[in-house]
């Protein structure tokens, strides 16, 4: 419902923003919480002495002190649906009552104000029952005008109330705070902005589409003057018939079909496309930092589909968008897009220091059209990590105990009942990478042994076969399979070098500073560094060092390796030889003694004087 101040004394016209100020606490759109508050304090008489406003600009807080003081200033008395038609009412709104004074902190911000102030106090109200001060930005005051109004603050006089409006309420002195009753005014959300926009619309005689209003509504960013403001603006461009592109033509923003289209040519890496649609926009007459906060804004929405959030967290871009969002966040990843959210970011902080613009922007864009797939990268580290902490957990033996001989195709071994030696069921031979539980990948990495000769078939006892095949098992240098009975320094030490090949490059450099292996046991492995190697020793500590050298050493041993690491102990430093030097009598006496400085000392009438160390 309009004010009925629809013009001022002088007969010129009020903005929409002060002719449809809320009056009353049912007309203060989205402060619901401290409307609330305020009427039961009144209902209850338990209104303070100081009341602090805080909140963002256009949000009702200085519409609120007003509302607050008619209704203590009520002629029947305090009452929450004061009589917006009597004289003090209309004064109050009006910013012209006696009784109610508003100050502006910005422009009287010093001292003398606050003392002339402090004069007035002790005076009673000509009219009301209170004289309230309603003190606009106060955070703006000097402190030494703060401390003049301490004492008054904390004890005024019965008849007063203070009234304290800020943005910025981190700028007050603590003691002002622990003075004052607190209420922390929200940001109007967009539908509420949108109902209320649709009302003034309505009472104006004009007509808007929804999405035009909630484009106003939205770039307002939770204040209803702004809202306000933008709406009379574009009124005044449309004739009345208001649409979203009236709204994007006066406000030069881009609509979300065309920030729709940047995003998804960005995502297909198309660069050249990117580029055209920026220049395209450029030219529809869109700023070039305006389009910046847009996509940032675009990007806040995309992110939060991208994580799952409902429509309802949309606050920049349509809700009818949220399948193709959700589509587009796929696509690109959530690691991608955050990564796109801190670098329009940044060209934000760059283009207000700079003229150029539209320069910062397309090489933004050309960044984010050449940026790698990080989601894929996030998504291979965690496959990594999971990997490490499967190598790391209790296996088993990769490699089972030996069951079968080595036969060549010269010979057989006979069966026997006392070794557990058995031929292969058809009665031919069986290669080594035929048998079960041996591994014959990456055997070049070990020196291969020299070839044993073959075993004849006849002449050589069973027990000799299988104790000679055992020992081509062994010797064979590779991740073949190692019986528990042959696991010595050589072969240790065999492995460790092949399993230095198989890590990766970090992981190897930190390896390569082990000084000495020592086989503990048959599945111990002692890993020794130097003294000064502490450092190398903590990273192969590491999990994911550790693991993938678990592993590797596992593998090439063809058995369960568990590695204990060392720390050499420093050797004392030998002490130097204490070797006398010569006084500087003795040197001197040595100088003198020489021949070729005699010769300069008669020849020049000269003296020694200094004796200084030769470089």
């Amino acid at each position: 419902m309009a004010d009925p101040l629809d013009k001022s004394e002088d007969g010129n016209y009020l903005v929409v923003a002060r002719r449809y100020r809320p009056r009353g606490f049912d007309e203060l759109v989205g402060q619901e919480h401290v409307c609330r508050a305020l009427k039961n304090a009144i209902e209850t008489s338990r209104v303070g002495h100081a009341y602090l406003f805080t909140g963002a600009r256009g949000v009702g807080k200085t519409s609120a002190a007003r509302i607050f003081a008619k209704a203590l200033t009520n002629e029947s008395g305090p009452s929450v649906t004061p009589d917006n038609d009597s004289d003090v009412a209309l004064a109050i709104d009006a910013g012209q009552d006696i009784d109610v004074i508003e100050v502006d902190g910005a422009s009287n911000r010093g001292i003398d104000e606050i003392r002339s102030l402090r004069a007035n106090i002790s005076v009673r109200p000509s009219r009301a029952r209170y004289k309230i001060y309603i003190i606009d930005e106060v955070h703006m005051l000097t402190p030494q005008a703060f401390n003049a109004l301490l004492k008054t603050l904390e004890e005024p006089p019965e008849h007063v109330k203070f009234i304290f409006c800020t943005t910025d309420p981190e700028k007050l002195p603590i003691t002002v705070l622990s003075r004052c009753q607190r209420f922390d005014f929200a940001p109007v959300e967009v539908p509420k902005i949108v109902k209320r926009l649709r009302e003034i619309v309505t009472a104006e005689s004009a007509e808007a589409d929804d999405a035009a209003l909630e484009l106003i509504a939205r770039r307002a960013a939770g204040s209803m003057r702004d809202s306000q403001s933008l709406l009379e603006q574009v009124l005044s461009f449309s004739h009345g018939q208001l649409s979203a592109d009236h709204v994007h033509s006066m406000l030069g923003t881009a609509d979300d079909v065309r920030l729709h289209a940047l995003a998804f040519a960005m995502a297909d890496r198309n660069t050249a496309e990117a580029m055209r649609i920026l220049d395209e926009s450029i030219d529809a007459g869109i700023d070039a930092a305006r389009l910046a906060e847009q996509l940032l804004c675009y990007f806040r929405d995309l992110m939060a589909v991208t994580v799952g959030c409902a429509p309802s967290l949309l606050r920049h871009t349509s809700a009818a968008l949220q399948g193709e969002l959700k589509e587009l966040g796929e696509r690109w990843g959530l690691q991608t897009v955050l990564a796109v959210v801190g670098l329009i970011d940044q060209t934000l902080v760059r283009i207000t220091h700079s003229v150029y613009a539209r320069v910062l922007l397309e090489a933004t864009l050309i960044q984010i059209c050449n940026l790698p797939d990080l989601q894929n990268i996030a998504n291979l580290a965690a496959a990594a990590d999971n990997a490490g902490q499967v190598a790391g957990q209790k296996k088993k033996p990769a490699v089972a105990p030996l069951r079968r001989p080595i036969a060549t195709t010269d010979s057989t071994l006979a069966p026997t009942t006392n070794s557990g030696v058995r031929p292969a069921a058809d009665g031919g031979d069986r290669s080594q990478a035929d048998r079960p539980g041996l591994q014959a990948t990456k055997t070049d990495k070990l020196p291969q042994p020299e070839r044993k000769a073959p075993l004849a078939s006849t002449g050589t006892s069973t027990d000799q076969a299988v104790k000679t095949a055992t020992t081509d098992v062994s010797t064979t240098g590779t991740d073949a399979a190692v019986s528990s009975s042959t696991w010595n320094q050589a072969i240790a030490q065999q492995a460790w070098q092949a399993a230095l090949g198989d890590l990766e490059s970090m992981t190897e450099s930190f390896a390569r500073v082990v000084s000495k292996v020592v086989a503990m046991g048959p599945q111990q492995l002692r890993l020794e560094f130097p003294a000064n190697g502490g450092l190398a020793m903590k990273r192969c500590e590491l999990p994911e060092h550790r693991n993938a050298i678990t592993k590797a050493i596992s593998h090439r041993a063809g058995r369960d390796v568990t590695l204990d690491f060392h720390l050499a102990v420093a050797e004392p430093k030998k002490p130097k030889p204490n070797v006398n030097k010569p006084s500087r009598l003795q040197r001197m006496q040595e100088i003198e003694a020489n021949e070729l400085v005699k010769s300069c000392i008669e020849l020049f009438n000269a003296e020694i004087v200094r004796i200084d160390k030769a470089h």
